[in-house]
């Protein structure tokens, strides 16, 4: 079993600034261009995951990351199918509400899976594993 080690690293914690800017972004100015916030907002989700975690864990295998990301990711959108906002009580529109999310999608299934396609891509061409 792998031990997970703190390490904080600051290029993986600016980039999560950056990407989770580009996420306010989407949600709040470029809501109105439905291809933007539908998919690419969901693509880019698990990017911010990967870096969030990068940030603060040193992490051994990277492949094992980006496949707990995407069982993660379609965990919680099964959850949605649930309705697991509204039954965990949160508030339509509050943060958690939000955050959580409340409309089951493939195509968002579809997303999470091509955003961990690409950083799966990224790892690989850049040989970034391990740091």
């Amino acid at each position: 079993m792998e031990k997970l080690r703190f390490q904080f690293h600051y290029q993986y914690f600016l980039t999560t600034v950056f990407i989770f800017l580009i996420e306010v972004l989407i949600a709040t100015v470029l809501n109105h261009m439905f291809f933007i916030r539908a998919y690419l907002g969901d693509v880019i989700v698990v990017m911010l995951i990967y870096t969030f975690i990068k940030s603060f864990f040193k992490i051994q295998h990277d492949i094992k990351l980006i496949l707990g990301i995407l069982i993660f990711s379609f965990t919680v959108e099964f959850a949605q199918y649930f309705n697991i906002a509204e039954k965990l009580g949160f508030q339509p529109g509050s943060i958690l509400y939000i955050v959580v999310g409340n409309s089951f999608s493939w195509l968002d299934m579809l997303c999470y899976a091509v955003g961990c396609l690409l950083l799966f891509v990224f790892v690989k061409t850049t040989g970034r594993q391990n740091t």
